[in-house]
């Protein structure tokens, strides 16, 4: 069982869950999700915090409700997330790589280098 970190809100962390499960294919366009109640026993948390971060995606157009029955990963979710995530990592990771990098002198071939060493490829 994931456990939550204090550098964001439970909710948030919730709704990350979700979308990593969707962007492993573990659920998928039409696919009903794990319901609010489900969420709440199995991470034990409050289940309004489980709501909070299943209206999250709903707000983000990844999730939708079939009102008697639950949520529903819509279509093009995985898409929209993907094109999020992305975002968000060029923002988060890219542009503060390439800032540190600048600082310490190290040129783009520096960087790809370091990749290629991490990762394993010559």
């Amino acid at each position: 069982m994931p456990s939550f970190n204090e550098k964001q809100p439970i909710f948030q962390q919730v709704s990350e869950m979700i979308e990593n499960d969707i962007l492993k294919n573990l659920y998928q366009e039409g696919d009903q999700i794990i319901s609010t109640t489900q969420i709440a026993k199995t991470f034990q948390i409050n289940p309004a915090t489980a709501v909070k971060g299943i209206n999250l995606l709903v707000d983000q157009d990844i999730l939708f409700k079939k009102r008697g029955v639950g949520m529903f990963v819509k279509t093009g979710a995985r898409e929209k997330i993907l094109t999020k995530r992305r975002k968000e990592f060029y923002e988060d990771f890219i542009i503060r790589l390439l800032d540190e990098a600048k600082k310490l002198e190290l040129s783009n071939e520096d960087i790809v280098a370091l990749i290629m060493k991490e990762s394993g490829e010559h």
